[in-house]
């Protein structure tokens, strides 16, 4: 009875709400921008100014519609999803090597640029790491049991990312997937180890890669020295583009980096016009936006009735807070230059629409379930136990 009673307080909880007039804020900034960076260039490929906002806001229209459907579905559902999603995105990741549309010398894109398989992959490794993770408990302190085939799908799906090559791509599911193996209780030594192998790796990687390379000797370099150089180019005009935004912007539509100055003014870099236009402030209201979505995302998180449910939370909240802020360093040059669009604001079809899905799962988990075992948030530095610690039901 006292089950049945929780079940029915749990099934009466609303989605979060907070997280719903964040992303409507995100959506509607995106849209505008889109316009405001595109109109000129739509207008002379298309004579139609409209074009790009027309598909992006098609595209967001059918990711509200994907997420309100899955924010329906029981979370745990997905569990059994993830092995056949991991399945199609390696799947897809092999076959864009072979077929893939090849754009400014990488192979990403299926269906005339139009699915992006490498964005379905965020999505099916952090279903699969919630469902890996919380059916090891704490086994996956062992090396056998943790480390050993941890690394080994990592290196697997990375690895056809790079063979893109997508640095950025291969990076955030990186990121995003050690976070979701630390909270889950890793050994922190088994990590240090993951971290020196893995970083020797990349290195490797990386000077095997002229373009990769160069990237990082451009932002070892002042930019600004030679701002029209081939490497510097790129970077120098987003940094011209805030520093011309001051702290109220030019106007809305007044930029003048998107004239054909700034590539990629409306996909990885649409943070720059952003702040041309409308200024420091513009760029704080978004990045508020993003905190506070990073921030209820978490609560979810250490809300959820179970460990799986924390996890994917977790990986969820990690993957959209991790790519945002690597779109924003790359834009003001903290970190070298690779091509990740910021969540809910650059344009792109695949990218919306997939994150628009993750955040429908979010939804799902902040209304609860059925779970089978709770979960509470604990670091245990002293004594290496799991952060991720069990509870009864109660």
């Amino acid at each position: 009875m006292a089950k049945r009673n929780r079940w029915r307080d749990i099934a009466a909880r609303g989605p979060d709400y907070v997280i719903l007039l964040v992303l409507a804020g995100l959506l509607l900034i995106g849209l505008m921008m889109v316009y405001s960076s595109t109109f000129a260039l739509a207008y002379e490929l298309y004579d139609n100014p409209t074009y790009f906002l027309v598909r992006q806001a098609t595209w967001a229209g059918l990711g509200v519609l994907a997420m309100l459907i899955v924010t329906r579905i029981d979370y745990h559902r997905w569990r059994y999803l993830s092995v056949p999603a991991l399945g199609l995105s390696l799947f897809l990741l092999a076959l864009v090597l072979f077929i893939g549309e090849e754009v400014h010398g990488s192979r990403r894109w299926l269906l005339s640029r139009s699915l992006q398989p490498s964005e379905f992959t965020k999505l099916a490794m952090v279903l699969y790491i919630a469902h890996w993770l919380s059916s090891k408990g704490e086994k996956i302190q062992q090396v056998s049991y943790g480390l050993v085939p941890f690394a080994v799908l990592i290196g697997l799906v990375t690895g056809f990312i790079i063979l893109e090559p997508d640095f950025g791509t291969a990076i955030l599911i990186v990121a995003t997937t050690v976070a979701m193996f630390f909270i889950a209780g890793a050994d922190l030594l088994q990590l240090g180890i993951g971290f020196l192998v893995g970083g020797a790796t990349l290195y490797l990687l990386i000077s095997q890669t002229s373009y990769a390379a160069s990237r990082i000797s451009t932002y070892l370099a002042d930019p600004l020295n030679d701002p029209f150089s081939l490497a510097n180019y790129h970077v120098s005009q987003t940094l011209i583009a805030l520093g011309s935004g001051g702290i109220t912007g030019v106007g809305l539509g007044a930029s003048r980096q998107k004239l054909g100055f700034l590539p990629a003014s409306h996909t990885d870099t649409i943070f720059a016009i952003l702040g041309e236009e409308l200024g420091l402030f513009g760029c704080l209201v978004v990045m508020v936006l993003l905190a506070i979505l990073a921030y209820r995302g978490l609560r979810i998180a250490f809300q959820a009735p179970d460990i799986y449910g924390m996890l994917l939370a977790s990986g969820i909240t990690c993957w959209l807070t991790i790519q945002a802020l690597v779109n924003i360093a790359v834009v003001t040059a903290t970190l070298p230059f690779t091509g990740l669009p910021l969540p809910f604001i650059s344009f792109g079809g695949s990218s919306l629409v997939i994150s628009l899905v993750g955040v429908g799962i979010l939804l799902n988990i902040s209304q609860g379930g059925e779970g089978e075992e709770g979960a509470t948030f604990d670091f245990g530095w002293r004594h290496r136990r799991p952060h991720l610690s069990r509870r009864g039901r109660g």
